[in-house]
C-alpha cells in the first residue's frame, strides 16, 4: 500500500515562492515515477492538470509549459521524498496540488497513469 502525504502549501503573494513536499510510505520508493498535478476547481468533472514529473533516479524530468523556468521538481530516494520548488508564483498557479506515484520507469503526463495520490495541499497566490 502506497501512501503519499503532501505539505508546504499556503498563502503567498504573487512573485513569491513556496516549496511543496511529498512524503511517501512505500518499500521501494526508487522504483516509482513521481509527479505533481494540480486542480484549480473542485467542481465535479474538473481534470487534474499535469505540473511536473520525475523518473526513478531524478532523470527524465518534464514540466507543463506554463511552469517551465519557475518550478523545479526533485526527489530524495533515501528520504522517500519528492519536492516541488515554486518560484515567481502567479495567481494562475492557485490550485490544490497533488503528489502522485506510479510504479515503473516510464514518465507520463496523464493523470490516468498514476495509481497513487496524496490528499492535496492548497496553494493560493494573491496579488
Amino acid at each position: 500500500q502506497v501512501q503519499l502525504v503532501e505539505s508546504g502549501g499556503g498563502l503567498v503573494q504573487a512573485g513569491g515562492s513556496l516549496r511543496l513536499s511529498c512524503a511517501a510510505s512505500v518499500p521501494t520508493f526508487s522504483g516509482y515515477t513521481m509527479a505533481w498535478f494540480r486542480q484549480a476547481s473542485q467542481a465535479p468533472g474538473t481534470d487534474r492538470e499535469f505540473v511536473a514529473t520525475i523518473g526513478w533516479k531524478g532523470a527524465n524530468i518534464d514540466y507543463t509549459d506554463s511552469v517551465k523556468g519557475r518550478f523545479t521538481i526533485s526527489r530524495d530516494n533515501a528520504k522517500k521524498m519528492v519536492y516541488l520548488q515554486m518560484n515567481s508564483l502567479q495567481s494562475e498557479d492557485t490550485a490544490v496540488y497533488y503528489c502522485a506515484a506510479k510504479f515503473g520507469a516510464v514518465t507520463t503526463m496523464s493523470s490516468y497513469d498514476y495509481s497513487y495520490w496524496g490528499q492535496g495541499t492548497q496553494v493560493t497566490v494573491f496579488s
